[in-house]
């Protein structure tokens, strides 16, 4: 199958411990930063220019970025949410990257959820567009985006229906359009995890009928119900060959949102299990997937939990022989001793229970790791 052409953004730095705890060390923050920059991810976001007072987990972002050592390929980004955070970035490049500047319309359709997170209406903050607009067609802005956050339902609110959700679209795309300005992405965000994979194929099919103009989608899935994945797969099944779709995920599929209702629990795609998927699909991403999973594990122990992604528990696929499991492997009960894809015997040290009386073999395998196609 042609798939379209994924770009993959790391969001852990911003997403992850926007919601951490705040005392995470900047040493351990530089040190996964480092780590995640010799992975060959070749997008990271690595925070916000945001008041303290509101997300005193990016307290420290400016010390961050004075302390770490970019590396070479990587693009380090920020969320700029408006122009005076785009200005901050440019102080602040490098190691930023500051990306082309565009007029970014962006309505999260859940007036609930709008006013919990910015203190602002649907309808004040659609009262804002034509300044917006006007001031970045003055510094001669002429590419603009439009998206949606929200996009499929509330948990204050309930199931948001398709016409709702083209008609937000509408909006933005009318008032860009009449601007003279060429809207090229579109984004859906699944900002309080109500996404399904049959609503996802059917909102890009009429996306693309509507704007067939528009060929790059960002998606920003949350995960709180577990859909995240299916959904993308559904989305990369949708779009075209000649599309482009960025996705945002997290390492360990840590994230989430404070005025959602489920907080740390919503999370985002994993970024082990996204990989794990995309290169089984046959998409090759450049990405070690090994030394993702290592900074897994160095995640987990700065936040002190266990993440929410299944490659770094049980270890992806082994589709190569030196990778099969030992047949005569002891009983693996615990996290610690599955790890024994990556630790190997050493992670389930002193465990030895195990049901057989002898070593297994038989006429379907010659060994451990040589299976026999004619048994």
């Amino acid at each position: 199958m042609n798939w379209p052409t994924v770009v993959y953004s790391e969001e852990i730095m911003r997403e992850g411990f926007g919601i951490a705890d705040p005392g995470i060390a900047l040493a351990d923050r530089v040190r996964l930063l480092e780590a995640l920059s010799d992975t060959g991810l070749q997008r990271i976001t690595v925070g916000a220019f945001v008041s303290p007072k509101f997300v005193p987990q990016m307290a420290c972002f400016e010390e961050l970025l004075r302390s770490f050592t970019p590396r070479p390929g990587v693009q380090y980004l920020t969320f700029m949410h408006n122009h005076k955070a785009r200005l901050k970035a440019q102080q602040f490049s490098p190691p930023l990257a500051v990306e082309e500047e565009v007029v970014t319309l962006f309505q999260d359709i859940c007036d609930v959820h709008q006013r919990r997170n910015i203190n602002r209406s649907i309808e004040e903050s659609m009262q804002t567009w034509p300044e917006l607009i006007a001031q970045a067609q003055s510094r001669g802005v002429r590419r603009a985006r439009a998206g949606i956050a929200s996009a499929w339902g509330s948990n204050f609110l309930g199931k948001f229906s398709a016409d709702y959700r083209l008609w937000s679209l509408q909006q933005q795309m009318d008032i860009l359009g009449h601007a003279g300005l060429e809207v090229f992405e579109i984004g859906l965000h699944d900002s309080q995890s109500w996404c399904l994979p049959h609503e996802i194929e059917a909102d890009l099919r009429e996306i693309k009928r509507r704007w067939p103009q528009v060929q790059h989608f960002h998606l920003h899935m949350h995960d709180a119900r577990g859909m995240a994945l299916p959904c993308i797969y559904a989305a990369l099944r949708t779009l075209e060959a000649s599309d482009t779709v960025l996705i945002d995920g997290t390492l360990g599929g840590i994230g989430g949102g404070q005025f959602c209702g489920n907080g740390i629990a919503s999370g985002m795609v994993p970024t082990e299990d996204l990989l794990h998927m995309l290169e089984g699909m046959g998409v090759d991403t450049g990405i070690d997937l090994d030394k993702i999973i290592d900074c897994v594990w160095m995640l987990e122990k700065m936040v002190g939990h266990a993440a929410f992604g299944h490659v770094s528990k049980a270890g992806p696929r082994p589709t190569k022989a030196a990778h099969f499991y030992d047949p005569n492997l002891p009983a693996i009960e615990s996290l610690q001793a599955a790890r024994h894809f990556k630790l190997g015997s050493a992670a389930y040290a002193g465990q030895t229970y195990s049901p057989w009386k002898q070593a297994i073999t038989g006429p379907w395998f010659q060994g451990p790791n040589e299976l026999k196609t004619n048994p």
